[in-house]
């Protein structure tokens, strides 16, 4: 059988993952369709509003208006700019974006490429988007670009050290990267149950990778008009985005793999466990949303200090309490408990934080009508004693 010398496989096993992968570039592109329609819908409901509604039944044709309308729209490119980096960087960002995809199971056989090393292969992957941010701004040759692109730089290796922790926390808890080994060790339990820590902090953080609100700095037009995309239009500003939402539904899905059991389910198994799958993934992508339409941005020095104030010694919190768990064999509850206190005692911590200047403005105001009253008592008692 003829073979390719370089990939070292055959040419009918190349052309199943050509086949396989094309197939997930459908899919993919047909999620980020579904999730542009539901953002809009979920935000408009939040908000009072209908969303979408003219363009097909309920608005379902507008994502494919919208991508039809950036594909045709006239794409500018200023011409100080990196012609070469100003095209590489959305190609950049898109494949690293696509590429996790590969190792990414809906269920134990849907997959393209099943990897021993998925988790590791993952991380090695998503950090390259980085490169693309920054090669997008610098390349643009305007200052607010390239500010938007160190901007970014910064907060996404910042939040990338949380998710590594959590996923070498989750692997010792699975004693493997593959993560359908992950998946199987969840048949008794998910680690949801005994890692809740580990479960918020990669939420969190996964947020602050893909830039999603209350994250989204490096791009906050209000601050650096437009971030690392400002001198894109059209399908190049298009392809930013769509990276973003497929990121974004990667963040959903390594939640539902690595906490939630995946595909596991109690009716459903077998192939058709990716349902179980897409109904995990798409929860959790609704929490994102409503995340959206509830909380402010935060400051660039906010954003920072929390990343390496909170997110880095709870990770590495995580990491530490798994080792003893799995050193000392305890029970899975010991686990849960030790996560749900350090969870609680930090929440406890920034609570008291958030409501620290309150409490002094309250306690200054309270000195004050303390003052005037007894200012006023000794007016009076002079005033009488006259």
């Amino acid at each position: 059988m003829l073979s390719i010398p370089i990939l070292g496989v055959s040419l009918a096993d190349f052309g199943w993952i050509v086949l396989g992968l094309m197939a997930m570039f459908g899919a993919l592109s047909g999620i980020v369709l579904s999730l542009t329609w539901l953002e809009r819908k979920v935000l408009g409901r939040l908000q009072r509003r209908l969303g979408p509604t003219r363009t097909g039944p309920m608005g379902l044709l507008q994502p494919i208006a919208d991508s039809i309308k950036l594909i045709l729209k006239e794409d500018i490119v200023p011409s100080s700019s990196e012609k070469a980096v100003f095209w590489a960087a959305p190609l950049i960002v898109v494949i690293s974006a696509f590429m996790i995809w590969v190792t990414i199971p809906g269920t134990h056989a849907a997959v393209v490429k099943n990897l021993d090393l998925g988790l590791f292969y993952i991380i090695a992957f998503a950090v390259v988007g980085i490169l693309g941010l920054v090669l997008a701004g610098w390349g643009s040759a305007n200052k607010y670009g390239t500010l938007g692109g160190l901007r970014a730089a910064a907060q996404l290796i910042s939040y990338e050290i949380p998710i590594i922790m959590v996923v070498v926390s989750v692997a010792m808890l699975a004693e493997s990267l593959d993560i359908r080994e992950v998946v199987n060790g969840q048949s008794s339990y998910p680690y949801l149950a005994v890692q809740p820590l580990g479960l918020v902090i990669f939420f969190i953080a996964g947020l602050a990778e893909v830039g999603r609100t209350p994250f989204d700095i490096y791009f906050a037009e209000s601050e650096i008009v437009g971030g690392p995309f400002i001198e894109y239009s059209g399908a190049h500003w298009s392809v930013f985005f769509l990276a973003e939402y497929i990121n974004t539904f990667a963040i959903a899905a390594l939640v539902a793999l690595l906490f939630i059991g995946g595909w596991a389910g109690p009716w459903l198994s077998g192939n058709w466990g990716i349902v179980w799958f897409l109904i995990k993934a798409y929860g959790v992508v609704l929490v994102i949303f409503w995340i959206r339409g509830t909380l402010p941005r935060l400051r660039i020095d906010q954003l920072m200090a929390f990343a390496w104030k909170v997110m880095v010694p709870l990770s590495f919190l995580t990491v530490v309490i798994t080792a003893i768990y799995q050193f000392y064999d305890w029970p899975a509850w010991t686990l849960t408990i030790m996560s749900l206190v350090g969870l609680v005692a930090v929440a406890i911590i920034i609570f008291r934080k958030m409501v620290g200047p309150a409490n002094q403005v309250a306690e200054v105001w309270a000195r004050q009508q303390a003052l005037r009253a007894q200012t006023a008592a000794t007016e009076q008692r002079t005033t009488t004693g006259q």
